[in-house]
């Protein structure tokens, strides 16, 4: 859903505004509320965090947050699920995770939900390739399909059963599947 406002605002003006939920997101002058999740989109969304979380946090290899507001370029987005690598998690002084992320993630994933613009995720999913993202998934759990985005190359559909996923490089030990990615949601 568009809000806007009787006058174009700066990114500045809307990160002042008190946090909505669902979340509000910033782009191109415009605000835009994210859609409810609902089910099956937030059993996705769960399990994938916590899958990365279980094996690439040990490590201090990357750790994946949900719902995150990424603040870079002139925009405001909140991915549903974002991963960072861990030298890149942004720390404050205490050595503690920041509270504001002003870098695109390492790896965005975004879900599809059934009122969602799938035009409006994709152009955020690219707007983070164009600054440093390494690989957008875009997930439709009504198609059970897998969009994979990667910088300057065309996307690639994953839609059968079987068929492993591409991850960044820095998540090689992830190893997850259509089959297991869509197998969340009978759990």
């Amino acid at each position: 859903m568009v809000q806007t406002p009787s006058k174009r605002i700066t990114l500045e003006e809307f990160l002042k505004l008190p946090e909505t939920k669902p979340a509000n997101e910033y782009i191109d002058g415009q605000i835009i509320q994210k859609p409810m999740p609902q089910g099956r989109h937030s059993t996705i969304q769960t399990e994938f965090s916590t899958t990365v979380n279980l094996i690439l946090k040990p490590q201090q290899v990357a750790r994946a947050f949900s719902e995150l507001r990424c603040i870079f370029v002139e925009r405001s987005i909140v991915p549903d699920v974002s991963v960072f690598t861990w030298k890149r998690i942004p720390r404050d002084g205490n050595g503690e995770i920041a509270n504001t992320f002003s870098i695109a993630p390492d790896w965005t994933i975004e879900i599809l939900s059934p009122d969602q613009s799938q035009t409006k995720v994709i152009k955020n999913i690219l707007h983070c390739l164009d600054y440093g993202t390494q690989i957008g998934w875009l997930i439709d759990p009504n198609e059970q399909t897998v969009f994979v985005y990667l910088p300057k190359q065309q996307p690639q559909v994953f839609d059968q059963p079987a068929q492993k996923l591409p991850v960044p490089s820095f998540a090689s030990d992830l190893t997850l599947s259509i089959g297991s990615v869509f197998g969340w949601l009978l759990q």
